[in-house]
């Protein structure tokens, strides 16, 4: 067989639309077939003057963001690149082949002037997750709460020792109270205020109120909001965090932006509090990994009315040495009982809000278990039990149930597959921005699109392919809803004039 060569002819005339051109299972019309995004003018129409020129419409504005997140682009200058050969972008964004582009810099300086400081982020993420509720693609039984790092837009080696407040946790006045409720059923003298100058591992959590005592950080000279990250393995950089709720089926439905060096516990009480807002009733269990099983975290959960769910932490006891589990409690004569059957006594309750038990000196100095109880030089053991103690071991009894087996595993499908997805994908592995304001306006841009393409994808399956314009097909549904687990969805309409309502 003869080899056929290629030849290209440029000059030929199309004589066919947009509309044609652009496939029709391409994501842009899926995207635009779930979400009517009129509502943005009504959102941002108090940011704009009467009179002048005519601006660029702040719905194509918003649109080329998501097309920037949601494709991956990362930059604006090369959004608007594409969106000058890409049809399908151009259809998404409504323009026609002989319109313009706006300028890469336009998008900038409309948030400069105007976005910055308003709520349309916030706003935009609402009504993304609202639509998604409507559809019946939210289920929020069981949420499952982390965080991850986003290196910041910083140089690691240019950075300055600053000395800054350490600052008291939300709960400091109720953990005053409780403490000072012990030391008066103990006949002990009551103490004004917790101590705050020591930051212990499992009492990190809640929001800063008053400033108390100083520490010294690493302050970025780049980004001065940002934080020194360093965490196991991981590479020591200036960063930000972001905390999410995400439910079952892996939509984002609560998230917060912080510093980088400010730990996951400590960030828990703000997107909480977020999260309970909307879905504090319909919500059952709280599932979350390790570095949030503290006293105050499952106290705060069990309060609330939810079900704490976290893994196993094993203890952080020197090798060679008893584990604090190898002691027995007696919650009727409130002391300890070591493995040599000897008694540790209370013997006072201190600031951090820990009662401390301690064993009899003279008992401890000819004891065989001596060496592997304690290293200490005046021969006294002494163990300390927070004051909060009893919620975090009904936390580490739900570990034993069917629940537990049922809905933790699936942290790994939901909100540490969402993270994946958005790194890979979406542009939350570094930012090219600077400033909390910005990075937390950024992130939300991005959880948006992150749950904006899962209901594109998700509702685009109900639709029958023969016909774009026909209603769901009401045995497709049934078929994708069961396989999925999602709730049972009741059909009225579907395209640009949807609306679903849970069963």
């Amino acid at each position: 067989m003869a080899m056929t060569k290629q030849y290209y002819k440029n000059d030929n005339i199309i004589m066919r639309t947009i509309e044609e051109l652009v496939p029709k299972d391409h994501l842009v019309r899926k995207i635009e077939a779930c979400m009517n995004f009129t509502f943005i003018e009504d959102e941002v129409k108090d940011l704009y003057s009467d009179y002048g020129r005519p601006s660029i419409p702040p719905v194509v504005l918003f649109k080329m963001l998501i097309l920037n997140k949601t494709f991956g682009i990362n930059s604006m200058r090369r959004t608007c690149e594409e969106i000058e050969v890409n049809l399908a972008y151009r259809w998404f964004l409504e323009l026609s082949i002989d319109d313009k582009v706006p300028n890469y810099s336009t998008w900038s300086q409309n948030y400069i002037r105007r976005y910055k400081d308003s709520e349309i982020f916030q706003t935009l993420f609402d009504r993304v997750l609202d639509q998604a509720i409507d559809y019946g693609f939210v289920d929020v039984s069981s949420v499952f709460g982390d965080s991850t790092h986003q290196k910041a837009n910083a140089n690691k080696n240019k950075y300055k020792d600053i000395e800054v407040a350490i600052t008291k946790k939300e709960y400091a006045e109720e953990l005053l109270n409780e403490i000072n409720k012990d030391r008066v059923s103990h006949n002990k003298k009551e103490i004004k205020e917790v101590e705050n100058n020591e930051i212990m591992f499992d009492e990190n959590t809640g929001e800063v109120i008053e400033n108390v005592d100083t520490k010294h950080i690493k302050q970025s000279l780049t980004d001065p909001e940002s934080g020194c990250f360093h965490k196991g393995e991981k590479e020591k950089c200036f960063a930000y965090s972001h905390h999410i709720f995400t439910d079952k089926n892996g939509f984002v439905i609560a998230k917060t932006t912080i510093p980088g060096n400010i730990h996951d516990s400590e960030s828990f009480s703000g997107v909480y509090n977020v999260l309970n807002q909307k879905f504090k009733e319909q919500i059952n269990n709280i599932c979350l990994d390790a570095a949030y099983a503290t006293p105050a975290i499952c106290k705060m959960i069990i309060v609330n009315g939810h079900t704490p769910l976290m893994p196993y932490k094993r203890p952080m006891t020197k090798k060679g040495l008893f584990k604090k589990y190898d002691y027995v409690y007696d919650e009727y004569y409130d002391c300890y009982i070591c493995p040599n059957n000897e008694v540790l006594s209370y013997s006072n309750t201190n600031k951090k809000g820990y009662k401390e038990y301690k064993s009899n000196p003279e008992k401890c100095k000819n004891c065989p278990l001596r060496e592997q109880c304690t290293k200490s030089k005046n021969m006294q053991k002494v163990i300390t039990r927070h004051v909060w103690e009893e919620y975090k071991e009904q936390m580490n009894e739900n570990r034993y149930t069917q629940n537990w087996k049922d809905n933790y595993p699936l942290r790994k499908e939901t909100v540490e597959r969402t993270f994946a997805d958005c790194k890979e994908q979406m542009g939350l592995r570094f930012t090219r921005v600077r400033g909390l304001q910005k990075n937390s306006h950024n992130s939300t841009i991005i959880f948006t699109c992150h749950n904006l393409k899962k209901m594109a994808l998700w509702s685009w399956k109900y639709k029958e392919s023969t016909n774009s314009n026909t209603a769901i097909n009401i045995n497709i549904m049934k078929n994708i809803v069961d396989k999925l687990n999602f709730c049972k969805i009741k059909v009225i309409n579907f395209f640009k004039h949807t609306t679903l309502s849970t069963i």
